[in-house]
């Protein structure tokens, strides 16, 4: 039907199956520019939020759903996590650059070469 790999032979959806898949060491990088205020990042730069430092709350926040990528997407197979490295740092005058690095061991459906493909330049 489709070169879909989660889209069986009747337009089901399914979990690839990765039983015959080596273990191997995966790394994914995902950034964000998030624009704002310049206000809001000499705020934060001077650490003046009224609500604790926002960047350590975004960096803990990247860290728990990168724990969390399994209940909330669809089909994503439990990884066994090594490492979660969230980076947040101001760009002034109005922006924050986000940055997160997981690496994990285990098998996985291989689905990199495809992404790459379809991933925007």
């Amino acid at each position: 039907m489709s070169q879909l790999t989660h889209i069986d032979e009747h337009g089901r959806a399914r979990m690839v199956d990765t039983t015959e898949k080596s273990v191997t060491a995966r790394r994914a990088i995902a950034s964000a520019r998030v624009l704002m205020s310049p206000e809001t990042v000499s705020a934060i730069r001077q650490h003046q939020t009224p609500k604790g430092d926002p960047l350590e709350t975004a960096r803990l926040a990247g860290i728990v759903a990168a724990k969390r990528t399994a209940d909330l997407i669809p089909l994503c197979h439990p990884l066994p996590i090594e490492s979660i490295r969230v980076d947040v740092s101001p760009q002034p005058p109005n922006a924050v650059r986000i940055t997160a690095t997981a690496t994990i061991l285990a098998r996985v459906a291989d689905a990199s070469s495809r992404d790459r493909r379809m991933a925007r330049p």
